[in-house]
């Protein structure tokens, strides 16, 4: 089994990454892990609260129940992985039953922070992105899938996601063993990095 981290800031292009990975292999050969599914339980908040907590710091991840069920893939046994609405700032009710499989990409902004989670990673990728560009990419999508506005978005983005960026994503770059420069416009460098996989897992 090959686990493989891929990190970068918000917008920076990780999901299209993971989708030409997934493309270049098998079908029924990858599963992905979400950081984005692993953000703490907070049903026993108020809304007021929830909507008050700082989603882009690290201590709003359940890192623990992340590990445990990362390990629990790489030993061959299915897990029950958590969902979660940004609309509701909370998870939800359902899991989404996961099989182990060949290939499994942890993918989030700060995937390569956790010590324990990067010991387990095969293969650390980091997607870089120019600022101006992640910031379009973040307008587009808040706008259209998570009912924010504008003014909302780039409010956000100047007083929590850039300087959590700085902060905390950025510095994690060091860890990478290949860094994907410009994300999903980079073809060239993604098709170099999927035929590297493609050996690396031995398909």
């Amino acid at each position: 089994m090959t686990i493989i981290g891929i990190a970068g800031g918000t917008g920076s292009g990780k999901t299209t990454v993971v989708r030409k990975i997934a493309e270049a292999l098998p079908p029924h050969h990858v599963v992905v892990v979400p950081l984005d599914s692993y953000y703490n339980d907070t049903s026993h908040m108020t809304e007021e609260e929830r909507h008050a907590i700082n989603f882009d710091h690290p201590d709003a991840f359940d890192w623990k129940l992340l590990i445990k069920q990362v390990n629990e893939l790489r030993n061959g046994q299915a897990v029950e992985q958590p969902t979660y609405s940004y609309i509701k700032c909370n998870r939800l009710k359902e899991t989404l039953h996961v099989e182990p499989k060949p290939v499994i990409i942890i993918e989030g902004i700060m995937t390569l922070l956790n010590k324990k989670l990067r010991d387990m990673m095969d293969l650390k990728i980091f997607v870089d992105t120019d600022s101006d560009e992640r910031l379009i990419r973040n307008i587009q999508r808040d706008v259209l899938e998570r009912g924010r506005t504008v003014d909302m978005v780039i409010s956000r983005y100047l007083e929590v996601l850039k300087p959590m960026h700085e902060q905390f994503i950025e510095p994690t770059k060091k860890y990478a063993d290949l860094i994907i420069p410009q994300g999903g416009e980079n073809h060239k460098g993604i098709n170099i990095l999927c035929k590297y996989i493609e050996s690396l897992v031995n398909v």
